[in-house]
């Protein structure tokens, strides 16, 4: 037996006085600064629906992802304020696992809204334009979606009421009163529809204006379109989603804190030098006590002390550390000037071996160069150069009777590197010999070519096959190769007495005029 209508009143009005008592005394407050709020939801939505028509009829249901939705309000007032809101509904039409049509669907709403407050709890109640897209179908039998549209006068409503740990429960609905109403081909139509709601909100992320709020988000639409032919078409659309909203809000105006009470200081104002050149040291670091400064663009630091002596030690890259005093008084200001002294530059050494590369035996004064300095090897075929500048050096080891060598060591700044140079024995040879093919770029043809070697008075020409081999003894040449109707070329070749150096010629042909 169902208990009478007035028993069922007087407990909805109790359980509201309850909730109004269990929640936090600073949520009104808390609600009547937020100025303006921003809803994101995202989350998938359970449609139904059937459409009448002369056909055998259509009926629909489905689940469908991405729906999303955005919703702003700002407030002007206390009381008064606007909303604005924008949905977007993934639209399906599914038969078994084959997708028969689809799209998206809009619906969008704006205009003014009002609130008010009983307690911590808080109503809201706008009226304002509505715009939606309601889905049709030209034929059962052969279903295609189309996009009927709405333009109505809305009426909305919105309870919120905040419950413990800070959470709070949203209850919302909507009733559009249609104004005009078209099917896709822009026939007049008729529609009605209601829409409702509810969300429970999780504070994330509180702050002096703003705060950021999870919410678990419900949602049931129910549209109903008739045709001017009489076909109708219902929906009916659930959606489960979850949005994330920010709102801001007034910030508590705090009393300002008394002014604190004066105590005795006085002004260091510290001058950071190169002690040679009397430049500024920007950047330099200057420790106070437990408390660093760092120097401006003119190697400046000032700072506020309590009276009495002060002792500032000064650091700064490249130079030796220095600690200046002085002695501060109240009101008064010191000037001090700290001239700090230039580091040497950080060096290293490098100890050279040389050996014979025929029996590894060391060789003693063999000449080495290492950059600028030169040296010679000890009875252990040893030389040491010290106070070289990090980085790459070049090193050159000559000795009688043998071949030059020319190696490359990197210096580290504070050690000695380490450099084994073994030295061959220098043979004598017989000139050296150049050999090669001119041919011409023009489908690769040899070509009956002259050489000139002015510096070893050689004129010669190459064979029927465009190849010539040219004996000269070692050295540097500067070879022109030159043929009929062909442009000349000149290169430079280097070779030592007994080596062969082999090099083709390409000519390009000359361009007729």
């Amino acid at each position: 037996m169902q208990p009478p209508i007035p028993l069922l009143s007087s407990l909805a009005r109790l359980a509201l006085v309850l909730l109004v008592l269990v929640s936090p005394a600073s949520a009104r407050a808390e609600q009547e600064a937020e100025r303006a709020s921003l809803r994101l939801r995202y989350g998938v939505s359970l449609r139904d629906g059937q459409q009448a028509d002369v056909g055998p009829g259509l009926t629909y249901e489905g689940l469908t992802p991405n729906d999303l939705a955005a919703v702003g309000v700002g407030w002007v007032g206390p009381w008064l304020g606007a909303w604005a809101e924008v949905q977007r509904e993934a639209f399906d039409l599914k038969e078994g696992s084959l997708r028969i049509t689809g799209g998206s669907l809009l619906r969008a709403s704006v205009g003014p809204r009002a609130r008010t407050f009983l307690g911590p709890v808080r109503a809201e109640v706008g009226a304002g334009y509505g715009f939606a897209q309601l889905p049709l179908f030209g034929s059962s039998e052969a279903p295609v979606l189309a996009r009927g549209v709405r333009h109505a006068a809305l009426v909305n409503g919105r309870v919120l009421v905040p419950l413990f740990l800070g959470l709070k429960l949203e209850a919302r609905g909507e009733l559009p009163v249609a104004l005009a109403v078209r099917d896709a081909t822009g026939t007049k139509a008729e529609a009605t529809g209601f829409s409702a709601g509810g969300a429970l909100l999780v504070p994330l992320k509180s702050a002096a204006r703003w705060g950021g709020t999870l919410v678990l988000d419900f949602q049931h639409v129910q549209d109903t379109v008739t045709l001017a032919d009489g076909t109708r078409s219902e929906q009916r659309l659930r959606r489960v989603g979850a949005a994330l909203e920010l709102s801001w809000r007034d910030a508590p105006h705090a009393p300002p804190p008394p002014p604190p009470a004066r105590v005795p200081a006085g002004t260091l104002s510290l001058q950071m030098v190169d002690a040679e050149t009397g430049a500024p040291l920007p950047g330099a670091r200057v420790a106070l006590g437990d408390v660093e400064r760092v120097a401006d663009a003119q190697g400046r630091v000032e700072a506020e002390l309590p009276p009495g002596e002060v002792a500032a030690r000064v650091s700064a890259e490249g130079y030796a550390p220095s600690e200046a005093r002085a002695t501060v008084e109240d009101g008064g200001r010191a000037a001090v000037e700290v001239r700090a002294r230039r580091l040497p530059p950080p060096t290293g050494a490098l100890r050279v071996t040389v050996v014979s590369a025929q029996n590894g035996v060391p060789l003693p004064e063999v000449r080495v160069a290492v950059g600028a300095a030169e040296v010679r090897t000890d009875m252990m075929g040893q030389a040491q150069v010290k106070d070289l500048p990090p980085g790459p050096v070049a090193v050159v080891v000559k000795s009688p009777g043998f071949r030059p060598a020319e190696e490359a060591a990197v210096i580290v700044a504070g050690q000695e590197s380490a450099l084994s140079v073994p030295l061959a024995l220098e043979r004598k040879s017989g000139p050296a010999t150049l050999t090669g093919q001119v041919r011409s770029t023009r489908g690769g043809q040899p070509l009956a070519a002259t050489l000139l070697i002015p510096q070893a008075k050689v004129r010669t020409r190459t064979d029927a096959k465009g190849a010539f081999t040219v004996r000269v003894k070692g050295g540097t040449y500067r070879i022109t190769i030159s043929a009929r109707g062909h442009l000349s070329q000149t290169k430079v070749v280097k070779v030592r007495d007994g080596e062969q150096a082999i090099f083709n010629v390409d000519l390009f042909p000359r361009q007729k005029r």
